[in-house]
């Protein structure tokens, strides 16, 4: 596989800088997703989902779970399946623990405060790993996903939600504006923080996305990769398999 070089969100927030962000716009989190994706966010979760096994899939962890939306779906669609959810951002797992409670599967969700770049968990101990508009937020996206693959037991399955930017450059020119503009915009006069959005398009800009991403993935030890954009291509859906 040919290398490739990975820019650098400019002005990007500092590794400590970004879980505090999310935690200062935990409160509206959740709302911005549903306005700014237009419902998609829900759409794109249950696409991810599907991948996961219900009998192969008994033991996923969910990294960097906001407050947690994936980790919910998960333990929702098998009875059978327990969920590690970790993230860095308190005021977020507060949330999720809110929204766990109040589905009654705080027996099957672990929420747990941790770092992606030293995950703590054992070698080969989950079966699934899910990632969900998280991975562009690590301050580096190969020993995170290497910390995935260590975690994996053999034929362990890896998926990744994230945004990306579409081919067609029609719709990439009215997806940048939208980006550029509407979601400042939005998320300033919502959650009252509009460098938190306007993080969110430099962060999407300039992220690796489809084939350099699955390089990424490659050099980290997965195999069978494949990428499937969302909606356009505004969003990808990326899969591998440790061997």
């Amino acid at each position: 596989m040919k290398e490739i070089t990975i820019r650098v969100p400019i002005e990007s927030p500092s590794r400590v800088d970004v879980y505090r962000m999310f935690d200062n716009i935990s409160q509206r989190y959740d709302l911005l997703n549903r306005l700014l994706s237009l419902g998609m966010d829900r759409y794109w979760r249950r696409i991810a989902i599907k991948e996961l096994d219900s009998d192969l899939h008994r033991r996923v962890l969910d990294l960097a779970c906001g407050t947690g939306d994936v980790a919910l779906a998960a333990a929702i669609a098998a009875d059978n399946r327990h969920v590690i959810a970790i993230d860095r951002a308190e005021q977020m797992l507060e949330l999720a623990s809110t929204k766990v409670a109040h589905q009654k599967l705080t027996d099957r969700i672990l929420l747990v405060c941790g770092d992606g770049m030293n995950i703590p968990a054992a070698n080969e101990s989950i079966d699934a790993a899910t990632i969900a508009f998280g991975i562009r937020n690590m301050p580096d996206t190969e020993v995170c996903l290497r910390e995935l693959h260590r975690l994996l037991r053999k034929r362990g399955k890896i998926i990744v939600l994230e945004f990306s930017l579409p081919e067609n450059r029609v719709m990439r020119s009215l997806h940048l504006f939208y980006l550029r503009r509407i979601v400042p915009l939005v998320g300033r006069l919502v959650s009252g923080d509009g460098y938190a959005y306007s993080y969110l398009n430099k962060t999407i800009e300039t992220y690796p996305h489809g084939a350099q991403f699955g390089e990424l993935m490659y050099r980290a030890g997965f195999e069978e990769i494949k990428c499937r954009p969302l909606t356009l291509g505004i969003v990808s859906l990326y899969t591998g398999i440790k061997k």
